[in-house]
Order: C-alpha cells, then sequence, then structure tokens
C-alpha cells in the first residue's frame, strides 16, 4: 500500500466532492457559490467549461433526479448526467425560456408557428425541444413525431409529456437511418453516443427510414429536427420522398468528427444532398448552453461563409427552401462569422453580432 499523501490522480477529491454531494443542501448551498464565484474570473477564461462546471459535476451521480420550470410554465424532469442538465440546473434566470442552445430552441419554435404540417425529431432526448413544440402544435391537432433510442432519455421524455398534458408526442425507440429493420447499437455515454451497427449476439434497436414511417403514419412533415451524433446523412438519405414532397424546414448538426468540412461546408455530402434538392443553408450561432439571448435575433451564417477554424467543434446548420422568407423581425443574416458563439473567444467571430433590444 502506498504511503504517499498527495492525492496525485485526484480520485480522493472526487470521492469526497461525491460524499459531499450526498446532501442535497450542502450540494445546492456549494452549487450556488461557485455560480456566485464565476463573476470573479477574467472574461478569457470558460470559467463554467474548466473551473466551476467540473467541481460540479464531482458533486453528482448519473442519478440525480432534478425538475425545473421555465418561464412559460413548462415543466422538466431530468437525470443529472452531461452539461446539458448541469448548465440548465445553473441558468440565469433560474426560471430561463429554454432548456438548451437558446437560438435553436426559438428557430425550432418559430418554425413550428409558422408551418402547418408536423414535427419530427430524431434525437429527441428528454424532450428538451420536442415537449416545447408539442405545447405549440396541440391545439391545432398537429403531432410531434420523436425518436430517442436512449432508454434512460426516452424515459424521461415520455414523463415530460406527461408533467405538461401533451398527449400529441409519438416516443418510438426507434433509430433513424437510410434502411429499414437494421440493428443499431449505442456507443458512448448518453447524449454523446452514436448509433453503430450490432451484432446478431448484442442487444441493440431496430432503425427504420422517415419515408417509411411517415408513410405508415399517413402523416406530412413541416419541420425536421435531427441531432443524432453523426447519423444525420443516414437518416436524411432515408428522408428523400419525405424532402421532394412536403419540404420540411431542416435543423440539423454537422460536427468535425463526422463531418469533413475542411473544403467548405458546402462541399460536405450532407449539405450537396439538401443543396440538390433546393435548399438554402446556414449555420445557426448559439450558445453550446443555457444562455439568455432574450431579444436578440437568430444570427444566421450563409454556409458559403462560415468561420469553421478551429479544434473540432459542432454546431447547427438550417436548410430551408430557396422560397423560403427569412422574417427580419426574427433572422439576422451575417457573413464570415463562426457559429459558435463563445464569450471568452475573439468578440469579432464569436461573439453575437445582434444587440438585444431594449
Amino acid at each position: 500500500m502506498s504511503n504517499d499523501p498527495r492525492d496525485l490522480d485526484g480520485s480522493r477529491l472526487r470521492r469526497a466532492l461525491h460524499l459531499l454531494g450526498r446532501d442535497e443542501a450542502l450540494r445546492r448551498d456549494l452549487m450556488e457559490w461557485l455560480v456566485r464565484s464565476e463573476s470573479r474570473f477574467s472574461k478569457a477564461l470558460a470559467v463554467r467549461d474548466d473551473i466551476t462546471g467540473p467541481i460540479i459535476d464531482a458533486l453528482h451521480d448519473d442519478a440525480d433526479l432534478y425538475q425545473k420550470e421555465l418561464s412559460d410554465g413548462t415543466r422538466f424532469e431530468f437525470l443529472y448526467r452531461t452539461k446539458i442538465a448541469r448548465d440548465f440546473l445553473l441558468s440565469q434566470p433560474s426560471s430561463p425560456d429554454h432548456v438548451w442552445e437558446p437560438q435553436t430552441t426559438r428557430l425550432l419554435c418559430h418554425l413550428a408557428d409558422a408551418s402547418q404540417a408536423d414535427v419530427l425529431i430524431g434525437g429527441a432526448y428528454f424532450g428538451d425541444h420536442a415537449v416545447l413544440m408539442g405545447r405549440r402544435l396541440l391545439a391545432a391537432g398537429r403531432r410531434v413525431h420523436c425518436f430517442e433510442p436512449n432508454d434512460a432519455q426516452r424515459g424521461m421524455l415520455i414523463r415530460n409529456a406527461t408533467l405538461n398534458a401533451l398527449t400529441n408526442l409519438d416516443v418510438h425507440a426507434l433509430g433513424l437511418w437510410h434502411e429499414s429493420s437494421k440493428l443499431l447499437r449505442l456507443d458512448g455515454f448518453d447524449s454523446f453516443a452514436n448509433a453503430v451497427p450490432a451484432t446478431d449476439d448484442q442487444s441493440g434497436f431496430q432503425t427504420i427510414t422517415i419515408d417509411d414511417y411517415l408513410a405508415r403514419q399517413g402523416r406530412q412533415l413541416s419541420v425536421l429536427m435531427l441531432d443524432i451524433e453523426g447519423a444525420e446523412l443516414q437518416a436524411l438519405k432515408g428522408a428523400r420522398r419525405t424532402l421532394e414532397r412536403d419540404r420540411p424546414s431542416v435543423v440539423f448538426e454537422v460536427h468535425r468528427d463526422y463531418v469533413d468540412w475542411s473544403a467548405g461546408l458546402e462541399s460536405t455530402e450532407i449539405c450537396r444532398l439538401l443543396s440538390d434538392l433546393g435548399y438554402s443553408l446556414f449555420a445557426v450561432r448559439d450558445f453550446n448552453t443555457n444562455q439568455d439571448m432574450h431579444g436578440r435575433r437568430i444570427e444566421l451564417v450563409p454556409a458559403s461563409t462560415a468561420y469553421l477554424t478551429g479544434p473540432p467543434h459542432g454546431f447547427n446548420m438550417l436548410a430551408v427552401r430557396h422560397d423560403f422568407a427569412l422574417d427580419p423581425a426574427v433572422f439576422s443574416v451575417v457573413d464570415g462569422v463562426s457559429p459558435k458563439l463563445l464569450w471568452h473567444k475573439d468578440p469579432a467571430l464569436h461573439h453575437p453580432k445582434d444587440p438585444p433590444k431594449a
């Protein structure tokens, strides 16, 4: 047994913080202190990600469950498992208007309000977007078709539909793919897990194409949202008939780990697929956290001008038919900037251009 008193690998500190976090009152008090301390650090630091966040993460385990209410009364239950849960829990204001990615949330809600048919979400998670869109579509009899193969998060999604008295969310354990009836499994942790082929001796989930699913349901689509960790291209290949017939607006994630944009976004296979079908493409400028953006327009960067330099990262994109009218009261088109909004990076590239309204 080593008699070195130093905690060289940090394991003793992590155990100590976890034990402290088993007392909910102490955990809450420490989190509040840590959040207050963030204002003391330099603006050049990613304080939440690099300093306070890891301490708060160490106070929790995967089974810790929270409930939180948005400013409009929408209620969510969620497991403390990733940055999504952490930053939602620590939001300022304490009752925000979104769970995660403020501008993407506003974009999806705007698209839902402006359209007439259903919404389909691949990677619905615990309902951060699906529940808000379901509330908007309920009175009109429109549905939100949700696909989430992660058992724990799908259970949270169903729970959150019930909490908000939503009867128009159709929740499926299926994975969206370019072929139906294939077997996939999740590789990785929680929201970071990506779909990979499963062998006959592995447990997994069945796939379905968007075209096959909508044909069986007899439904039409106005909005398609895909956040499925690299499977977005395969899902869109399985939605070609729907894209040609319904012309839905498409919001989808691209990440450098899955998409080679070294020759520009427009040259990527996923963007070429949509462009060939008559879509215009924009990168959505957004924070990868819970950030109050009330009063600011949604900034869109034309795919041909997006600034992409930096470490591997991801962001959401918007594809709309060429004749789609971007309301200037809602959207601002900006050239040559990064889709990644980051307060601790170069303001010319990474800060919002649109000032908040008074």
